[in-house]
């Protein structure tokens, strides 16, 4: 897929990875680029800066995605590409309370079935469409420190590799991101253990999206480091965890240093 003359949606477009995917966009000559975020003001802004088209959203709230499509394809046509990429850090261990459960889960994992779930069908009907949702590597590794967090995000990249199987054969296109430390808001206060391969820039991590698109491809990993682990990780899983544990040690030292 090239994004020249397509009309893609981007969720989380305030700031960090969406912000440059919709500015990347716009460059490479995408015929609109609707930039939404709960940040309304930051995604005017954005959508200003791109010569695009802004809605406050909130992406917990499935009533806002459906208003969402509405608007777009009510005003611009058809979706082409559609960018599910908000998502938050929130919680760290098994005591949260529910409602630190239940509010990353509603913007990290129920965000993306909302999208797809008023969007599949449309673009059955259609021939086709193409979704791409931002997850984390934590979705295929886990997240030290934070269970919240990988538990979300695993989700997200068991929803993608469900509707691209599913789907597949409607002409449905998904893509999944899963990136480690990049450099965003999220990551103001230091990247933790994600940042083991380094933080990278989210022009970066676009590249690689711009890259994946192209050969419509499944898995888009920006530190490609990910990818060697996934294999150790399938072909000795005790041996992985074993690995895991250690890391977290590391990281649990530097932290009291």
């Amino acid at each position: 897929m090239e994004v020249r003359d397509k009309i893609i949606v981007v969720t989380g477009g305030a700031s960090g990875i969406g912000r440059a995917m919709a500015e990347r966009f716009a460059s490479d000559g995408a015929k609109q680029v609707i930039v939404a975020d709960l940040d309304g003001p930051g995604a005017q802004t954005v959508a200003d800066a791109v010569g695009g088209w802004s809605m406050e959203v909130d992406v917990s709230h499935e009533a806002d995605i459906v208003e969402l499509i509405e608007q777009t394809e009510s005003q611009f046509g058809p979706i082409d590409l559609f960018c599910s990429n908000a998502g938050i850090g929130l919680g760290k261990g098994l005591d949260e309370p529910n409602e630190v459960w239940q509010k990353i889960w509603e913007v990290n994992t129920m965000s993306h079935v909302y999208a797809a779930r008023h969007l599949v069908p449309r673009m059955k009907a259609r021939g086709g469409g193409y979704l791409l949702n931002t997850a984390s590597a934590a979705g295929l590794l886990s997240q030290i420190g934070s269970v919240t967090y990988a538990v979300t995000k695993h989700a997200a990249v068991a929803l993608a590799e469900w509707i691209a199987i599913t789907h597949g054969r409607d002409g449905i296109k998904v893509s999944v991101l899963c990136p480690q430390a990049v450099r965003t808001a999220m990551t103001a206060g230091g990247p933790g253990v994600a940042g083991v391969d380094g933080m990278i820039e989210p022009e970066e991590v676009v590249q690689s999206v711009i890259e994946a698109l192209r050969e419509e491809r499944f898995l888009i990993l920006p530190h490609p480091e990910v990818a060697e682990y996934i294999k150790r990780k399938t072909s000795d899983y005790d041996r992985w965890l074993h690995g895991m544990r250690r890391l977290q040690d590391r990281y649990l030292d530097a932290q009291l240093d």
